[in-house]
């Protein structure tokens, strides 16, 4: 695996901040996502304002809102959520910081982890991003995997394999 890329490191298990960013391409995917949600939103408004003529202007009104609010999220969300992202990897856990006024940094050891998956969607197929989500063995509901979103293609299959390598080389069943 490319250690330098993916900054592989030596280091026990424990809480502490990822190393790595995801992929700055993955600022674009966020924002094409929130337009498209807003477009869609401002789409059925815009319908709404022109069937519904007693209510027209409370729908335009929402329409002004929803536009400056779904605009001004776009711009913002996406990079932020840059700045928060993080991830890492070592021989001993996968590491992941996401959140937005919620932070939320989660380790899975190794010998917890039962599958690795990539996904790939059209936006993401387009800008050469992919997730890769790690299922654990976890007794806590909604807690079972950990999701590394806005990687490189090519991160994201050497993660998968490298992951794959090392979970099938540690004892233990992920029970």
């Amino acid at each position: 695996m490319n250690e330098p890329r993916t900054r592989l490191a030596e280091a026990s298990v424990g809480l502490r901040p990822p190393r790595n960013r995801v992929e700055r391409r993955a600022v674009t995917w966020w924002t094409l996502r929130s337009l498209g949600s807003l477009v869609v939103v401002l789409a059925g408004l815009t319908a709404a304002a022109a069937l519904v003529e007693p209510a027209r202007a409370w729908f335009v009104a929402a329409l002004v809102v929803a536009a400056v609010l779904g605009v001004s999220g776009a711009a913002v969300v996406p990079r932020w959520r840059y700045q928060v992202h993080r991830w890492e990897t070592t021989d001993q856990a996968v590491y992941a910081a996401t959140g937005w006024f919620v932070r939320e940094w989660r380790v899975v050891p190794i010998s917890r982890i039962q599958s690795v998956d990539t996904v790939r969607g059209p936006l993401q197929q387009l800008l050469g991003l992919a997730t890769v989500t790690v299922t654990t063995a976890s007794p806590r509901s909604g807690a079972g995997s950990l999701t590394i979103v806005g990687l490189d293609r090519d991160v994201a299959v050497e993660l998968a394999d490298h992951l794959t390598e090392i979970t099938q080389a540690t004892p233990g069943d992920a029970t």
